[in-house]
């Protein structure tokens, strides 16, 4: 299981931290990823990161802005959100992939979480 934390209201230039918390998992042997899905959009990648946290990838809309790491000793992944923009405005999602390795592909994905709302102002 997997539960996100730590989403809410903020002004754009603002920052947040997500937070998702595993169980029930084998956490370091999987990759993690944060997902988001806006309104009347489908859901889309975020960031990723590997089973040991040494490699990470993002989608381009977010390079520079966002960071993704992870806490094996926690079974924790976050997302610290830098400078937000009001088309950050989404629900995000974390998920867990079996195979390790980072990826971008939603498939791969075989655990997600319920979601935490994050909305960003102008």
């Amino acid at each position: 299981q997997l539960e996100e934390s730590g989403g809410g209201v903020v002004q754009a230039g603002g920052s947040l931290r997500l937070s998702c918390a595993a169980s029930g998992l084998t956490f370091s042997s999987y990759a993690m990823g944060w997902f988001r899905q806006a309104p009347g959009k489908e859901r889309e990648f975020v960031a990723t990161i590997n089973w040991s946290g040494i490699s990470t990838d993002y989608a381009d809309s977010v390079k520079g802005r966002f960071t993704i790491s992870r806490d094996n000793a926690k079974n924790t992944v976050y997302l610290q959100m830098n400078n937000l923009k009001p088309d950050d405005t989404a629900v995000y999602y974390c998920a867990a992939a079996g195979a390790g390795g980072k990826t971008k592909y939603q498939p791969a994905y075989t655990n997600w979480g319920q979601g935490t709302r994050v909305a960003v102002s102008s």
